[in-house]
This record gives C-alpha cells, sequence and structure tokens, in this order.
C-alpha cells in the first residue's frame, strides 16, 4: 500500500503498535475494541476506505461496526451485507484468509461492495480476516483509490499482530457473555418435576411439559408426538400450534415416509436441523421439515426399555442454531414424559398382563394336552396370532446336518402361498444375534432392515412385511425359531415380544423332545430298513435276484431315483451293469454300455476309496458320461463292493440325485452297511455257483468216465473169454475169428483214445449219427442179462426209421442208464416197454414204462431242483437220484431232455427227448 501519512522511523511504528496492543488488552466492550482498531488504522496507514465487520454466524452475514471514507458520511457502511456463495467476503470468512483485489469496481464477487466501490472511486482492496482458533469473528476491508495496490511487509506485520489481539480480545468477551447469559436448564427441570407430581393424568403432565419448554427454549412451538405402532404412525398429541394462527399443519406422518428420521427416535437419538446444520441427509431434512412447517427442529424421543413411545419437538419458522444446553433440556424432559407415560397407562398395562398370562397358560395346557403335534401347532398359531394381530406364524427346526431351516409348520392367509420346505442358513451375525438374544428380535420392515437378509426374499414372496422372532431356548444353541409376521410394516411393542419369548420357551421343551423323538424314528426307520435289506440279501438264492433286491433296497433306503450296481470278473478290463433301479427317465443310464475297468474314473475312484464316494455333477468324467448319461444326474455316491482286504474288488453301487440333494449321515451310513452286505452275499453266492456248478461237472464227469469204464470191462470180458475158447481151437476158422477179436480190440482202443486225451477233467461233445434201431439194439444189449435176471417182459415198439444225432457216446450211456434204472426198480416179473414216437421232423420221443416204484421226492427235486439250502440234505445227492440227475443235465447239454413222471395208473414213466438227424425215411 502506500507509505505512512508522515515519515516515521520504526522504533515509533512500534511504540505506537505497543500502545495500541495495551488498549486492547484493557478494554472491557467491544465499541472500545473496534474503536482502538480504528483509531490506530487511520493514524498509522493512509486508506482511502477503512471498513470492520463482525460475523453473525447464526444468520451467516457481515455487520459493519465502524469505519471511514475519506469525503463520505459513516453510514454508508453500517449496512448488514449478506454472504452469498462465491462472494468474496464469504470467501474470506469460510477459508479464513486475505485476499487482494486490483480493482474493487470490475469485481463480479465484490457484491454490494462492488456498487459502494463504483460510488466512492475505491480500486486497490485488501481483505483480512479476525480470526481466533479457526473461527472467523469479522473481517477488516482497507481500500484505495489507487489500483492495484497492497501493503508491504512490514505493514502486513503489524496488522496480523493487531487483528490477532484484536480477534483474541472479540472472543474473550463472547466466552464471557456466554457464561453470564447461558441457560442452565437443571432449574427449570427442578421446576417442572415438582409440577409434574401433583397433575393427575398424562395429558395434563404433557401440557405442562409443552408450557415449560416454550418458555425455556423459546422456539416457535413446542409439540409432542405420539406413536402408534401397529400402523408406525406419529400423531400430533398436544402442543402449542394451535397459536399459529392461519398456518397449515399436519396431524401425522408414518414412520415410512420419514424412515431416517424414526430410525434415529428408535436409536434414542436426538435430531437437530438448524442454520448450516442437520442431523439427517437433506433430502429427508426437507421432507420433515415440510411435514412439519418448519424451517429449524430439535426433537428427542420418549423412549423406555426399547420402545418407542413418540418425541417431543421445539420448532421454529426461521433458521437456528440449537444449542447443548437446550438439547440437554428437551432430552431430560423427554425422559421424564417417558418414566410418567406408563402409569397413566397402568390399569390397562395390568389388565394386558393379566390377559397374556391366561393366553400363555391357555397355550400351554393346549401344548401338554394335545397328542397330535399338528393340532397343537395350529391351536397355538391361531391363539397367538389374535393376541399379537398378526396374520403369519412359523415353527423353524434348524438341521445340523443340512445346515438349513426346516418349515416344520407355518400358519398364513388363504390367499398367500406357501414357504418352501427349507429355508437357507443365517449368516453369523444374524445367528450371534438370535443365539445371544434373550427375547424376541424385531423387525418392522424387511425391505429396509438387514436384519435376516437370508430370508428376506423367501419371506416378502409370500406377503411377509414386519415379523417378530425368538429362539425357543434363549441364551443357547439354536435349535428351533418361532416367527410371527404381519402383511404390512409395524411396530412390535415390549408386551408381545414378551409374550412370544414365553411361548416360544413353553414350545421349545415339547419341540426339543418331538425333535429327538423324531430323529430316533428316522434313525430306527432306516437301521429296520437296513436290517430288513441284509436280512433279505441273506436269503437270497440267485445272483440276478440278489443283485436287483440289493438295489431296490438301496433306491428306496436313500430315497433316491437312480441306483446302479456295475460288475466285472476278476482281472477283467470290461464291466457291465448288472443291475439297475430307474425311477426317473431324467436319471437313466446306457443299459448295454461296456465300461472299461481301467480308465473309467467313476469306477476307480469307488474302488480305490474306503467308503462312499460323493460326486457332484461338474467332477463326472466325460468318459464316465457316457454310460451315467441321466440329464438331470447332479450329485452322485459311488461305493465299491469291498469284503476282505486280499479280496479283489468286483463291483461298485452307483447311487445318483439332482445337484442340490443332500444325503445324511444315517442315509451314508444305510448305504455303506447295505453295501458291504452285498458284497459278502454276492461273494458268497459267487463262490457257491462256481464250487457247485464243478461239482457238478465232477459228478458229471464221474459217471461218465464210469460208465465208459464199464462198458470197456464189459466189452473186455466178453472178448477175453472168446480168446480163452478159441485157445484150445487149432482149424483156420479159429484163426479168423482170433482176428475178428483182435479188431474189436482194436476198435475199442480207438474209441478210448478220445476220452484219455480231450476228456480229463470235462466233457467234450462230438457229432455224430446211429440208427435209432440201432440205438435201442445196442442199448437193450446193456440190459439183456439184467432182464433175464429179474425176468422181466420186455418189449420195443418202434415204427419209425430215423437216425438220431448228437453226441452218440452220451446218448447211448443216457439211454442205458435209463433203461437200468427201469429195470432195478421194476419188480420180479414185470412188464418194460419203450414206446418210441417222432414229435416233428426235428425230435423223437423214448417213452419207457416200468410198474417200479419212485420215491415222491425224487420226482419233485427232478422236477423243481434241489433244495435251495446247500447244506440240506437232497435224494439228488446219491444214487439213483444223483445219477437221474445227471442224466437230466447231460441231456440239457447235449440240446436233447429226460424227464421222470408219474402215471395215473401208477406206473413210471422216464421220458427221452432226442434229436433227430434226417427225416422218416
Amino acid at each position: 500500500m502506500g507509505s505512512p501519512k508522515q515519515p516515521a522511523n520504526h522504533e515509533n511504528q512500534l511504540v505506537v503498535l505497543k500502545q495500541t496492543l495495551q488498549a486492547l488488552h484493557d478494554a472491557e466492550t467491544e465499541e472500545i475494541l473496534l474503536d482502538t482498531v480504528l483509531h490506530y488504522l487511520k493514524q498509522e496507514l493512509d486508506y482511502t476506505v477503512i471498513w470492520i465487520g463482525r460475523y453473525d454466524l447464526a444468520n451467516h452475514r457481515l455487520t459493519g461496526k465502524g469505519g471511514s471514507i475519506v469525503g463520505s458520511e459513516m453510514t454508508a457502511i453500517k449496512q448488514p451485507f449478506s454472504l452469498a456463495p462465491g462472494d468474496l467476503l464469504e470467501q474470506v470468512v469460510i477459508q479464513q484468509r486475505p485476499i487482494g483485489v486490483p480493482d474493487l469496481r470490475e469485481e463480479p464477487r465484490a457484491g454490494d461492495w462492488r456498487r459502494l466501490a463504483k460510488k466512492y472511486g475505491i480500486q486497490g482492496t485488501i481483505i483480512f480476516p479476525i480470526r481466533h482458533r479457526d473461527r472467523c469473528l469479522g473481517v477488516i476491508l482497507l481500500g484505495s483509490a489507487l489500483w492495484g495496490v497492497s501493503p508491504h511487509a512490514e505493514e502486513k506485520a503489524r496488522l496480523s499482530i493487531l487483528l490477532g489481539t484484536l480477534a483474541a480480545a472479540l472472543y474473550q468477551l463472547e466466552e464471557d457473555s456466554i457464561r453470564q447469559q447461558a441457560k442452565r436448564p437443571a432449574e427449570p427441570l427442578m421446576t417442572l418435576m415438582g409440577k409434574l407430581r401433583s397433575l393427575p393424568n398424562l395429558e395434563a403432565r404433557l401440557d405442562a411439559v409443552v408450557i415449560e419448554t416454550h418458555r425455556f427454549i423459546a422456539p416457535t412451538s413446542t409439540n409432542v408426538y405420539w406413536f402408534e405402532s401397529d400402523r408406525r404412525y406419529f400423531w400430533w398429541r398436544t402442543g402449542n400450534r394451535k397459536e399459529r394462527l392461519g398456518e397449515p399443519t399436519t396431524n401425522g406422518f408414518t414412520a415410512q415416509e420419514i424412515n431416517s428420521f424414526y430410525q434415529a427416535m428408535a436409536a434414542d437419538q436426538i435430531v437437530s436441523i438448524g442454520e448450516a446444520q442437520s442431523s439427517l441427509k437433506a433430502d429427508m431434512a426437507g421432507l420433515l421439515m415440510q411435514k412439519i412447517q418448519a424451517r429449524s427442529l430439535l426433537a428427542a424421543p420418549i423412549l423406555l426399555r426399547d420402545e418407542l413411545f413418540g418425541f417431543i419437538a421445539v420448532e421454529g419458522k426461521e433458521p437456528r442454531i440449537w444449542s447443548e444446553e437446550e438439547k440437554t433440556y428437551l432430552r431430560s424432559v423427554a425422559q421424564l414424559i417417558a418414566l410418567t407415560a406408563p402409569l397413566d397407562e397402568m390399569e390397562a398395562t395390568v389388565q394386558q398382563v393379566k390377559v397374556d398370562q391366561t393366553l400363555t397358560a391357555e397355550i400351554a395346557q393346549s401344548i401338554f394336552s394335545e397328542a397330535d403335534w399338528e393340532v397343537t401347532l395350529q391351536q397355538t398359531a391361531q391363539i397367538l396370532c389374535q393376541r399379537l394381530r398378526a396374520s403369519y406364524f412359523l415353527v423353524l427346526l434348524y438341521s445340523p446336518d443340512q445346515e438349513l431351516f426346516e418349515v416344520c409348520h407355518q400358519h398364513r392367509p388363504p390367499h398367500r402361498q406357501a414357504l418352501p420346505a427349507y429355508l437357507n442358513g443365517l449368516n453369523p451375525v444374524d445367528w450371534n444375534m438370535l443365539e445371544r438374544s434373550a427375547g424376541a428380535v424385531a423387525v418392522e420392515n424387511l425391505e429396509d432392515d438387514l436384519k435376516l437378509m437370508a430370508w428376506r426374499s423367501d419371506l416378502l414372496n409370500i406377503g411377509m412385511q414386519s415379523i417378530l422372532v425368538c429362539s425357543t431356548a434363549p441364551g443357547h444353541p439354536l435349535e428351533a425359531l418361532l416367527v410371527v409376521g404381519q402383511e404390512s410394516a409395524r411396530t412390535w411393542n415390549r408386551d408381545e415380544r414378551e409374550v412370544l419369548r414365553i411361548v416360544s420357551q413353553q414350545l421349545g421343551i415339547t419341540l426339543h423332545q418331538w425333535q429327538l423323538q423324531r430323529q430316533t424314528e428316522q434313525q430306527n426307520h432306516v437301521n429296520q430298513m437296513i436290517q430288513w435289506g441284509i436280512t433279505a440279501l441273506q436269503q437270497t438264492p440267485l445272483l440276478e435276484v440278489l443283485e436287483r433286491a440289493a438295489m431296490e433296497q438301496i433306491a428306496r433306503v436313500l430315497d433316491a431315483p437312480l441306483a446302479v450296481l456295475i460288475t466285472w470278473p476278476t482281472r477283467h478290463q470290461i464291466a457291465k451293469i448288472s443291475a439297475a433301479i430307474i425311477g426317473n427317465a431324467k436319471f437313466g443310464v446306457n443299459l448295454d454300455a461296456s465300461i472299461p475297468t481301467l480308465t473309467d474314473p467313476l469306477l476307480n475312484w469307488a474302488v480305490q476309496a474306503e467308503g462312499v464316494v460323493p460326486v457332484s455333477r461338474g467332477e463326472i468324467d466325460a468318459e464316465t458320461r457316457q454310460w451315467l448319461n441321466g440329464v438331470e444326474i447332479g450329485q452322485v455316491l459311488a461305493l465299491g463292493l469291498h469284503t476282505a482286504s486280499d479280496h479283489e474288488v468286483t463291483g461298485i453301487i452307483v447311487v445318483a440325485d439332482e445337484a442340490n440333494r443332500y444325503w445324511p449321515e444315517r442315509q451314508l451310513n444305510a448305504l455303506a452297511a447295505l453295501g458291504n452286505q452285498l458284497a459278502w452275499s454276492r461273494r458268497h453266492l459267487l463262490m457257491t455257483n462256481t464250487l457247485s456248478g464243478q461239482r457238478a461237472h465232477l459228478e458229471r464227469l464221474n459217471w461218465y468216465k464210469h460208465r465208459r469204464i464199464e462198458e470197456i470191462f464189459r466189452a473186455l470180458s466178453v472178448n477175453v473169454k472168446r480168446l480163452n475158447e478159441l485157445s484150445h481151437q487149432k482149424d483156420a476158422l479159429a484163426s479168423m475169428r482170433y482176428h475178428q477179436i483182435l479188431r474189436q480190440l482194436g476198435n475199442m482202443l480207438s474209441t478210448m483214445a478220445p476220452l484219455l486225451k480231450h476228456e480229463q477233467w470235462q466233457m467234450k461233445t462230438s457229432f455224430g449219427t446211429i440208427a435209432l434201431t440201432s440205438l435201442l439194439k445196442r442199448s437193450m444189449e446193456r440190459v439183456e442179462g439184467l432182464i433175464h435176471q429179474r425176468q422181466l417182459w420186455s418189449q420195443v415198439h418202434n415204427d419209425s426209421v430215423v437216425d438220431i444225432g448228437g453226441d452218440i457216446h452220451k446218448i447211448e450211456l443216457v439211454l442205458g442208464e435209463i433203461l437200468t434204472m427201469a429195470c432195478f426198480r421194476s419188480p420180479v416179473g414185470g412188464r418194460l416197454d419203450i414206446w418210441c414216437r417222432p414229435l416233428d421232423a426235428h425230435w423223437l420221443e423214448i417213452s419207457i414204462t416200468d410198474n417200479g416204484m419212485v420215491e415222491p421226492l425224487l420226482l419233485e427235486e427232478l422236477t423243481n431242483g434241489r433244495p435251495a439250502d446247500w447244506l440240506a440234505p437232497s435224494i439228488l445227492d446219491r444214487p439213483p437220484g444223483l445219477h437221474l440227475a445227471i442224466c437230466q443235465t447231460l441231456m440239457a447239454q447235449l440240446n436233447g431232455e429226460f424227464n421222470l413222471f408219474q402215471l395215473e395208473d401208477g406206473r413210471i414213466l422216464s421220458r427221452l427227448l432226442l434229436p433227430i438227424a434226417t427225416g422218416p425215411r
């Protein structure tokens, strides 16, 4: 800026500054402080304009407190200057830093000062803030008639010291004034408490609170709003707003309309809305102020034991800054109202307690006297919903296995759809909240609240808007939950929460017992099915029947749409599907598939694992999908048929279901038990079948070789006898017969060669033909001696000229065996008839009848087979039954048939069916 009026040395300037600062320290009023500073500025600095403005925080403006304009009146700069966003003066106030302007007349941000600058010719200007502890108390404007001038460094230093001292002095004066004029809420509160004791009812007490509050805070109006929990509605109960004539006012508003205000009241927070400050968001604050027709508000909740009764509010028509003393007073009177409000409703509360006691006793009687659990829950739902004015009642049981909540009972309006069978598990926050809560947890509006997020969509879908939920064992691990709900948002009061807590505990005892009983019944049911299945598997004699029965039982116990058994012979590389239970076409398998045992992943997992292997859809390999090809298959259980550790696995069980299927532990155990039994039963049957087959085969081989040896022995005996007779004859005829016998012996030896070479341990089938007459002749020769011995009358009835085709040696042995048996059982002097009859061009029937006796058991077992129990005695284990059974089996292998019957006249019929090589001649 320019130089001082008269040249002065530095020491004189410091002396004047020191005197001025001392004067500021000694000043007792704001006027003296400002006059002292103005005097210094006029004497020490050469400016056209000097102006001091005090900042009014409440109205956000500057008010002129003095100054000078060369050649003009002082009244021009004592007017108030409003601060608008972006103005130079507001920038100095907000930023608390000096700002210089080269020409104030051309500065668009100067506001009213631009007009004054043009009027008085003010150009170069600098504006200093008067600040103390980050608070702006005012500004000093220094203006010059010259363009762009500004103070030099020495002047800035003196101004900084001067203004800092002025700001400190002004701040101290304000603090002293506040302390002297501060409101003391304790005295009016004590007075109010004395009045409230003598007032007869709540209405009178509320009126007294309104009067005293209005007198202490002095707002435009003071009002009390009451809260109706059912509708979640704040309604105007009393106040002095009736004095505001001609102004439209509201009778109330819903909590939904001003949700954040409601949340603050419910959380026991004071809401303050005033000039340049608000404890609510701007949009919500604006809506609230529009509802109550005010520009400033201070509201305190009337809250007792987490139950919101309403709130008391002081309202102003103009913006206002609410002091801490006013907030303290309003919170105190709100608490006084909260303490006295229940007294007015004491009789109604006592009556409601009696009703609730009767209600809970009625529910308890229903719970412990009703045998039908569903009826009990239905009665409880009706009583409780009527008391709580609710539309929904749910009983949720927690399943630790599935980590879900089972909806075991639900009472709802008839027009609403039902909940799914299970609800998702809760997040840890909600879980801990319900587990640790000593009472019921309320959710007033599911759409706005963050509680129970896992259930929000399911509950909203069935129309539930507000819920009250309580554990059946508060303070303990969750077992079950009771939920009541309403179709509209509402608040649940303390009495309602207490009623639900009592009922929940009453139901909890029975629910716990019922759940234990149900789990026991389920386990017993599974155990019974396992035991029944194991017994059935143990008693099944046929492998195919065993395998299918096992799959049926596994599908039933596991309640699965697909159960498959895959088997393969020991050390074979190809497996097949032996049995499959397919309850749904979408869970099908390729029954004809050839499954590689070495490369199929699912098969190898099951073989290598010790127990049940769970496999999800994503883990099923493409190679396995070629045979496990059901489109809905999402979860698979695989189990190898393990027996002893040194036994090879020759099969696996595969069970499949949808992707979201959960397999509880009891079902997995059931699968393991049934699979183990199947493995051992199947191994037992395989071994039994193998050994019994080997036994039958060896029996047939022994019979066959024994009969061949007998045949050779008979032939050798005859020929040796002939040779002995020829040894005494020396003629040519004897020599010829000798060579003939030798040829017969050679032929006999040649027939024995195949037997020795190819039928050491198993019989081989060869094909040949023989005339029926020759077959009958040779067979009769075998029993000729026996017929003579028993003096039997025998006759062959044969009009057919056919050739028999097949293994002639074995057919001849069988026919000889049958004839021998018929001779032995025929009585001495009996009759033996042989009937030959072609059935068609391919089959010949030989029927042998005799008058012998046959045990009925032999006929029965030859027809139906030996007993299923291999350890039980059988008539087929010893001759003649054993030999007849061998003949029957051997004929079946030769594509023929042998049966033994008893005719109506008592005769025994041996029926032999033989294949014809050619048609009749």
